[in-house]
């Protein structure tokens, strides 16, 4: 009878082990169920939109409809038709964001638009490749001209003296 009673409570500690473990694992995952959904939930993508020769507009959203109208709105600020604020890129998740200007030497020039970069520096890279490709040798001029923050913050680019 106290083997009996001896096999009895070890089993008992023994699920009572198998039950803190099971509980500790349903806590971890369940936070990262949480972290996962309020990263979901904090994304944003970015619409870029241009009117060329005349205007542009960068919006950062949760959806592209969202991103592409305030980008238009923004596009239309200095007076050009929202008609002409035509949609170039939508990135989602944003990511680290670049505007490149290119310059032809037979003066042909326009915007490129880089995003869903994990780092800047990778971001940084890739301008650099883009600039330095089989083009490289026919462009008078070719650089970042806009930068934002995975978060949609505009990041100051600095000027060479």
């Amino acid at each position: 009878m106290a083997l009996r009673r001896q096999n009895v409570q070890t089993s008992l500690l023994g699920f009572e082990m198998k039950l803190k473990i099971f509980s500790i694992a349903v806590v971890i995952l369940g936070c990262f169920a949480v972290n996962s959904i309020q990263a979901q939930e904090n994304a944003k993508g970015v619409a870029f939109v241009l009117a060329p020769e005349q205007s542009s507009g960068i919006c950062f959203s949760d959806n592209a409809d969202k991103g592409f109208a305030c980008a238009r709105e923004k596009c239309t600020e200095n007076g050009t038709p929202v008609t002409q604020c035509l949609r170039v890129k939508w990135c989602y998740p944003a990511g680290w964001s670049a505007d490149i200007f290119m310059q032809h030497r037979d003066g042909i020039h326009w915007h490129e638009y880089l995003c869903g970069w994990q780092t800047r520096s990778d971001l940084e890279a890739a301008v650099k490749l883009k600039c330095g490709g089989n083009l490289s040798n026919q462009l008078i001029e070719c650089g970042l001209v806009g930068l934002w923050s995975p978060k949609g913050r505009e990041i100051a680019l600095e000027t060479e003296q």
